[in-house]
């Protein structure tokens, strides 16, 4: 598959679409398996819609569908590999989401449903088959079918749970949930999967999941500073400090407080980029006294500002863009996060990381603009 269609974020080439290459640096196969794994997701919230007005309720099935969500935001995950991976489990969580389903059923003697279309699917056996799959769930098949107004209506609500999704799981990582936010998740898919949905109906849907989105800031927020207290007027040194560094960029605090609390005693300074600024105001990790401040701005500027930064670099959640090759070694990847030949944190132990920073050349004043 050669040409690509995405226009989900501000980057979108022209404003009006990438369709050879993500200006994100997203390739053509990696947009493509994305839009199977949000097709696969939706077949999940169907029998996980059915089961939960039955009674029946899966919190793995509930997790995997808030996360298969967050991993096709822009600037998450662009390792096409872990995609198909994710692909490949979504059709094993359908089949636990349409047991669970079938077994409510059965406990009060009604005959279940069969769904089609996303709840049938089967993943196919190679590459090829999943992208062939994926270009017959793709926006531009949608637009061909339904026209641009359902479709763009349909794509609003899909970008607006994708975002939920991503504050969804920030507050469950910390411990907040709600049930009432993943049964919406499952009943706004579902009713994506209508083969000819009106107008209105998208309309209020998507007003539904703004309002929902506010429920979920509302959970983050309370995770947050449940975990690091309230933020607080904080002066943030924005010039270098002599020694070893990490910059970390993102969003997770969690990933942050665990960098922190391996690199305590060991003679490294830490640094926030881009959106992890205000950590620097919450109580809970201003206290480690090696978070020493913010190197760089905005996360579109990392390319330039990642190549000048001398030590390893940590990608939380999402912000990442196409590494170039005179600091890929350096960039670490945690969470949702990936990058093809990127290494990758997967059980929040940052010892790679901390190594790297002290491998380092020592410099006796970090050349860095700030």
């Amino acid at each position: 598959m050669s040409t690509m269609f995405c226009y989900q974020c501000e980057q979108t080439a022209k404003g009006t679409g990438c369709t050879a290459h993500g200006v994100c640096g997203k390739d053509p196969m990696t947009a493509a398996l994305q839009d199977l794994l949000v097709y696969a997701a939706k077949g999940i919230a169907g029998y996980a819609h059915l089961a939960r007005q039955r009674g029946a309720k899966d919190h793995p099935v509930d997790l995997f569908v808030v996360e298969a969500l967050f991993t096709t935001v822009t600037n998450v995950n662009f390792d096409a590999a872990r995609i198909t991976a994710l692909i490949r489990r979504a059709a094993i969580v359908r089949d636990t989401a349409k047991a669970n389903y079938e077994i409510a059923c059965k406990k009060i003697g009604t005959q279940p449903e069969t769904l089609s279309g996303p709840a049938a699917w089967q993943p196919a056996a190679d590459d090829a088959g999943l992208l062939a799959q994926a270009h017959e769930v793709g926006v531009e098949h949608r637009k061909q079918t339904l026209g641009d107004d359902i479709t763009g209506l349909i794509e609003l609500v899909t970008y607006g749970l994708k975002g939920t999704a991503a504050y969804a799981d920030h507050a469950h990582v910390l411990g907040v949930e709600d049930d009432k936010v993943y049964a919406f998740f499952h009943e706004a898919l579902h009713a994506l999967t209508n083969p000819k949905p009106a107008l209105g109906d998208l309309l209020g849907l998507a007003l539904k999941v703004g309002e929902v989105n506010l429920t979920v800031m509302g959970m983050l927020d309370k995770a947050n500073t449940g975990a690091y207290g309230h933020p607080e007027p904080t002066v943030v040194r924005v010039t270098p400090v002599k020694g070893k560094c990490i910059l970390v960029a993102g969003h997770d605090l969690k990933d942050l407080d665990a960098l922190l609390q391996q690199t305590a005693g060991k003679g490294i300074n830490v640094y926030t980029h881009g959106e992890m600024l205000p950590c620097l105001a919450y109580p809970g990790l201003k206290k480690h006294k090696h978070l020493v401040g913010n190197y760089g701005g905005a996360w579109q500027d990392q390319q330039k500002e990642f190549n000048e930064f001398p030590g390893p670099i940590v990608m939380t959640t999402n912000c990442i863009q196409k590494p170039h090759e005179n600091y890929k070694a350096r960039i670490f990847t945690s969470g949702l996060v990936a990058w093809p030949g990127v290494t990758h944190i997967a059980d929040s132990n940052f010892a790679p990381v901390i190594a790297a920073a002290l491998a380092a050349p020592k410099v006796a004043r970090l050349n860095i603009s700030s």
